[in-house]
């Protein structure tokens, strides 16, 4: 089977899975890899430069990386073989970079507003906080169960170090806001993903495409935008509930878009 995907296809497919694999080997001997080869804000003193290309080829889960490989897959081994595979390469790591860029844009609007409201506090000591937490976090096996627990023993001593200031739960939730947000790392290649799946509609607009819940065919001119405007609500709704991050599916999907338009504008001219 691996030999008819397409050779950037599956390079890029065997190299997420062994990263899925070795985060997993790792864990067993106490070293969460997430926390080295995930992308963090880049504000984040657990941020590092390769971060913005490692990301890409790390996962939370196994239907994580399940989905996003099967998305590579059925559509990047299409667009692969249409644009070919130095101009394919080229678009996959671009939407995966500008989905890591727009992703980080949101954030930095929401944190500004958080920082504006910490003017009280010394912003190094939540910083030192995040350090210390992600450098425990490094060092564990990874589980949620002892990433929860250790993020709550560096807040709790940070409460400790702010004890001389009066925590309302306004700034006391926004501590914890921005906290999170130097803790938390970006991972995944949906970013990637949907500037392929954007890619194959702008080819391919009257294929037809199934959602997983609802299993009738859509040509994928009017799938591709619906599911867009569902990731924009949800990106704008910031449900504290999903962890998703759809900001970073928008970004690939328009470097899909734009990518593949112009490459279609200059075959247009080649002929």
């Amino acid at each position: 089977m691996l030999n008819r995907i397409p050779v950037i296809t599956k390079n890029i497919l065997i190299i997420n899975v062994l990263f899925f694999l070795a985060k997993y080997i790792f864990a067993s001997k106490g070293l969460d890899l997430d926390m080295v080869f995930g992308a963090f804000y880049p504000e984040s003193p657990n941020f590092r430069f390769w971060q913005v290309l490692s990301h890409m080829f790390m996962h939370a889960d196994f239907t994580h990386i399940l989905f996003n490989m099967f998305g590579l897959w059925m559509f990047g081994s299409v667009v692969e073989q249409t644009i070919g595979a130095k101009k394919y390469l080229a678009m996959y790591l671009l939407a995966g970079f500008c989905g890591f860029a727009l992703f980080n844009l949101s954030t930095y609007f929401q944190l500004t507003e958080v920082k504006d409201s910490l003017s009280m506090i010394d912003l190094d000591l939540i910083k030192r906080s995040a350090y210390e937490a992600g450098q425990g976090i490094m060092h564990s096996n990874g589980t949620s169960e002892e990433i929860v627990h250790i993020k709550n023993q560096e807040l709790n001593t940070l409460e400790s170090k702010l004890n001389n200031i009066q925590l309302t739960k306004s700034i006391a939730d926004n501590i914890v806001h921005l906290f999170s947000a130097y803790t938390t790392a970006m991972v995944g290649a949906s970013g990637a993903i949907y500037g392929l799946l954007v890619a194959f509609a702008v080819l391919y607009p009257e294929a037809k495409l199934m959602m997983i819940f609802l299993p009738i065919p859509i040509k994928a001119k009017y799938f591709i935008p619906i599911l867009i405007v569902l990731e924009f609500y949800m990106g704008i709704a910031n449900y504290s509930w999903n962890p998703v991050a759809h900001f970073a599916h928008l970004g690939g999907a328009l470097v899909g878009y734009l990518y593949i338009r112009n490459w279609k504008k200059n075959q247009f001219r080649r002929w």
